[in-house]
């Protein structure tokens, strides 16, 4: 079965790589170039962190993300997103996650804070292979359909 993969943006402080690299899948992030530019070739899941500076013109979505999701392949084949966040940032806690969420109209699949706790890895690890068996499902599916 095929392990869903993460795209994901992390900052200078590795808050989010670390979560990423602790779902033990393949994990793409998106500060690297190479990445950035890339194309997925089947279903995959963005991680994103808020960022806000208490400044309501300030965009919370990281600009990686945001030149990532230009690609209509990618916007196409994206099924949920989960954030970073800090609660710190008040209304604006998990605002980038949210917002692309409604954007695209996929759901919201897990939210955690800074570099996340066991039980989060543990729970979000459950969520992604809840999603890999269902996304092989719906393709077993629109294969005997054919």
């Amino acid at each position: 079965m095929r392990l869903t993969p993460v795209y994901y943006y992390s900052s200078t402080s590795g808050l989010v790589r670390t979560f990423a690299e602790r779902l033990e899948r393949p994990a793409y992030n998106l500060a690297e170039r190479a990445h950035r530019l890339s194309e997925v070739d089947g279903p995959w899941v963005l991680l994103t962190p808020s960022y806000k500076t208490g400044n309501d013109a300030n965009d919370t979505v990281p600009e990686a993300v945001h030149r990532f999701l230009r690609s209509a392949v990618n916007r196409r084949t994206l099924v949920g997103v989960m954030g970073s966040g800090n609660r710190n940032f008040g209304r604006y806690y998990q605002k980038a996650a949210r917002e692309i969420a409604a954007r695209s109209g996929r759901p919201v699949l897990f939210e955690f804070e800074l570099a996340g706790t066991p039980w989060d890895v543990a729970e979000c690890r459950q969520i992604l292979a809840d999603l890999d068996e269902g996304l092989a499902r719906a393709g077993e599916a629109r294969l005997a359909a054919r």
